[in-house]
């Protein structure tokens, strides 16, 4: 079955960094679109950035030139490289991918921006 397990959310400072990753199973993972979402308190979810099946990527403009997408085929790995964190940042994150007409979800990984 498809499995997406996120990990590496954690507690940092404003301007920090952090690298999330996206273990995937359960499906061809190289022909399938990956993305990260992300849901701050009390607010909707919503798309940080996605990488396609060519590499190419996407982002949300709060994130865009602070955040990094990638993903590795031969490990069915997505990572989000995210430097000078703020505290509006503070979300949980979940990587998210469609297969046979249905969106999968991860658990989730805590990452809170904050002195």
């Amino acid at each position: 079955q498809v499995q997406l397990v996120e990990s590496g959310g954690d507690l940092v400072q404003p301007g920090g960094s952090l690298r999330l990753s996206c273990a995937a199973s359960g499906f061809a993972f190289s022909n399938h679109v990956i993305s990260w979402y992300r849901q701050g308190p009390g607010k909707k979810r919503e798309v940080v950035a996605s990488v396609g099946t060519g590499y190419n990527t996407n982002y949300a403009d709060s994130v865009r030139g602070r955040f990094i997408i990638s993903r590795d085929n031969a490990k069915s790995r997505v990572s989000l490289e995210m430097k000078y964190l703020k505290p509006e940042d503070t979300a949980i994150y979940y990587c998210s991918t469609y297969h046979n007409g249905r969106e999968y979800w991860g658990q989730g990984t805590q990452v809170t921006v904050s002195t």
